[in-house]
């Protein structure tokens, strides 16, 4: 059987997808979802059910129909929450909420496209000329598809140092993937933590932490020692950003200050800048593009990727006892000492080199760059040249369209990313509120693409 669509993934980009073509593409069409989480869509952040995981964007924004944008809010409600458009849901109920979209979705099953989910992981795929894209699955099987939408994601980062400079006595202390929670049950009441990263993740990973009984110290060590800013209790209205014509970092971020130094709300200011981001961002040139990454990045992490309040306060207050303590410093080596990682940096702005005691060293420093090295998939496309990567490694190269680009840059004929790995084209492509937008415009896109060959084969049954 040759599928009319397959869509390649897991995780939320998935489950957008999947959600999106079941809305738009004809009975007759045929989808394959093909990913080896048991969670479909729910992934590690949706399937979190600690009460403190909460959504960093409100509940008014967490649609997954970029058209109805009340569905998730009147979900909770039927639910029998006290929901309100400004409240920040917990991220096991928006699971939930994609699990029980999808379900109704595929519930009308004479009126709506047959679904196949294969659970496998696709490892390798070959371009074929009669039949679209033919992948070989790890169970060793095969599948066919005729549009192939690769929704993979990106993997998590290394330690920002080399190997050489990590003493292999610490291996077993070291968490490199702080998502797999196992680990919480192995951290002593007292034990010493050194966290890298001040993100996002970094947070969720502290209150884990504390609500599983641990009351050690925790270091905190990133290169400049920013974390993320609280959203406000009551939402700032959005201020139309007063750009210049100029695309020099320097003086876009001179003029947002302007902004904020003559009355606005800097939060206003970021949210008001939100909608014209992507094409911000393709208007940059790629010597732009890099500055902003190597300068800006981190300022606008934690201006643009706000927490709920609830979720600072209580991260706030570790800060004032002295529970958390943030540094800002560059990673020299880990050693060994006597009961577990003496952790060596230099403090940002001296050439001072400081240290501290760890018993678990937990890497929290997000998403990789060139991010394929995580999907044996993606490897091989890379080296069959089906695929290539974006000029700053962000993911892989994709046209306006989400259309794959090869080496040459020439769209690959019935191949799409969706999601993260097209950060290099979009750059705002990793929440929510845009890749629900992403999903619909590829599945309306996908069924005209079918609705006009429709007539020309048989009904795929």
């Amino acid at each position: 059987m040759t599928y009319d669509v397959a869509v390649v993934g897991s995780g939320f980009s998935a489950i957008a997808l999947t959600i999106n073509l079941l809305r738009f593409l004809p009975s007759s069409a045929s989808i394959a979802v093909v990913g080896d989480d048991p969670g479909f869509g729910r992934g590690t952040a949706y399937r979190t059910e600690f009460y403190l995981h909460r959504l960093n964007v409100p509940a008014a924004r967490m649609s997954v129909f970029p058209d109805r944008p009340d569905d998730f809010v009147e979900w909770l409600r039927g639910q029998g929450r006290a929901a309100f458009p400004e409240d920040f849901a917990s991220r096991g109920d928006y699971g939930l909420y994609l699990r029980d979209t999808l379900a109704s979705l595929l519930r009308p099953r004479e009126r709506r496209a047959h679904v196949d989910f294969i659970r496998a992981k696709a490892t390798a795929c070959v371009q074929c000329e009669q039949d679209g894209i033919v992948f070989h699955l790890d169970n060793v099987g095969e599948l066919r598809a005729r549009t192939v939408i690769l929704a993979l994601g990106v993997g998590n980062a290394d330690l920002p140092l080399p190997k050489d400079r990590i003493d292999p006595g610490v291996g077993s202390r070291i968490i490199d993937n702080p998502w797999r929670l196992g680990w919480l049950s192995r951290v002593g009441r007292t034990d010493e933590l050194c966290i890298f990263g001040s993100g996002l993740t970094m947070i969720d990973q502290v209150l884990s932490l504390r609500a599983q009984g641990h009351r050690g110290r925790i270091h905190v060590l990133s290169r400049r020692g920013l974390v993320p800013h609280p959203h406000p209790t009551r939402r700032a209205a959005p201020v139309t950003p007063d750009l210049p014509d100029s695309r020099e970092i320097s003086a876009l971020l001179r003029a947002l200050r302007r902004q904020v130094e003559n009355g606005a709300d800097w939060r206003g200011v970021v949210d008001g800048l939100r909608p014209q981001t992507q094409a911000l961002w393709q208007s940059l040139t790629t010597e732009q593009r890099s500055r902003f990454l190597r300068h800006a990045l981190a300022w606008w992490n934690i201006h643009r990727h706000r927490i709920a309040p609830e979720v600072f306060a209580r991260f706030n207050a570790l800060l004032k006892d002295g529970t958390v303590t943030v540094h800002a410093g560059f990673l020299r080596e880990i050693d060994r000492d006597a009961e577990g990682a003496n952790v060596r940096f230099r403090q940002r702005g001296t050439p001072d080199i400081a240290s501290f005691h760890a018993d678990w060293i937990v890497n929290c420093t997000g998403m990789e760059r060139a991010g394929i090295g995580h999907s044996p998939l993606l490897t091989e496309m890379r080296n069959r040249q089906m695929i290539a990567m974006d000029e700053l490694g962000l993911g892989i190269s994709v046209d306006g369209r989400s259309r794959v680009l090869d080496p040459d840059g020439r769209p690959q004929p019935g191949l799409f990313a969706a999601g993260a790995l097209t950060a290099g084209q979009f750059w705002e492509i990793t929440a929510v509120p845009d890749i629900r937008v992403q999903a619909k415009a590829l599945a309306e896109t996908i069924a005209t693409d079918i609705s006009r060959t429709a007539p020309r084969r048989a009904r795929i049954a």
